[in-house]
């Protein structure tokens, strides 16, 4: 079960990128019989869920069309199935063409970054097909989300900024038909937050699914301390009128060798971010997280049941 209160131990995400630009290990797995290798290394590693993506969603990346991303996702899906390999299946994907493709071939899950404000086929679809939907928040795309980091419109606070505007596209897809149950929230690390606003969604984690938020510390807003108090007795609250409440959502973390972490630890290559990843992971665990998309399987399997061990028990 995914429920907050009872999940145990976290699920692990295995990362397969058949893209040859995505920021850590694009080319690597650019054919289907090294895709199909490198998932079932995942598998061996411990991963429940192998996430496939044919297009980079890094900052600045070029956009392609739906066709050509089918085309890289689409046969390394029928090839897993065709081998008879039964893990559970995600496709990173905002088309709706390409998630629906991916479904027939034998994928489980649809895993949107834009959380179905690129096309609007896609939340009708998820409807339709009754499958679990990862919703994650984001603004603009990835050659312009990097550029709109600004919450100030939030006093600042990109917590309430991500709880704010994720509850609006939850609201969107409650509203298509999609089920609360099949919602998974992904706060997106990276997506439209700069350094420091990643480690600060990480360090509140708990409060994208509260109930309601206090303001920041840093919060300039006058009427932060007092608005929303009287609901629960006592000031503090904010006043966030949100779209949906977002209380017991499951929520995935992606943070894995994120750009963020090289920052702080020096390390320029992708593939040199394991240990900080690791940190992030622990952060994310302690935060509730019940799933954990990451490229190094083996090693975060072992920092997470760690970190299930002090947190979740």
């Amino acid at each position: 079960t995914l429920s907050p209160d009872t999940q145990k131990d976290t699920i692990f995400m295995g990362i397969l990128n058949c893209t040859p630009d995505s920021f850590s290990d694009g080319g690597s797995y650019d054919t289907v019989d090294k895709a199909v290798q490198h998932a079932q290394q995942l598998i061996r590693d411990g991963a429940d869920i192998i996430d496939i993506g044919g297009q980079s969603t890094r900052p600045g990346a070029t956009q392609i069309g739906a066709a050509a991303e089918a085309e890289r996702i689409v046969p390394v899906i029928k090839r897993i199935r065709e081998q008879g390999i039964d893990v559970s299946i995600s496709v990173d994907t905002f088309y709706a063409d390409v998630a629906a493709a991916a479904l027939d071939a034998g994928a489980d899950i649809i895993n949107d970054v834009t959380g179905g404000y690129f096309d609007p086929q896609m939340l009708p679809l998820v409807a339709r097909r009754q499958c679990p939907y990862i919703l994650m928040h984001m603004r603009g795309d990835p050659s312009t989300m990097a550029k709109l980091n600004d919450y100030s419109e939030y006093d600042g606070d990109v917590m309430r900024g991500t709880r704010f505007e994720l509850a609006q596209r939850v609201r969107a897809a409650l509203d298509a038909g999609v089920p609360r149950w099949n919602i998974i929230l992904d706060p997106g690390i990276g997506f439209a937050k700069e350094g420091g606003q990643n480690f600060e969604v990480l360090r509140r984690l708990p409060e994208l699914t509260a109930q309601h938020i206090r303001a920041a510390p840093n919060s300039s807003d006058p009427t932060a301390a007092t608005a929303g108090g009287s609901r629960e007795g006592e000031e503090g609250f904010v006043d966030e009128d949100l779209a949906v409440e977002l209380v017991n959502y499951p929520v995935l973390v992606g943070s894995s060798r994120k750009r963020f972490i090289g920052a702080v630890t020096g390390k320029t290559d992708a593939r040199d971010r394991v240990w900080g990843t690791a940190a992030t992971v622990t952060a994310a665990v302690q935060g509730g997280a019940a799933i954990v998309r990451v490229h190094d399987v083996a090693e975060m399997i072992d920092v997470a049941r760690v970190s299930d061990h002090i947190y979740r028990r």
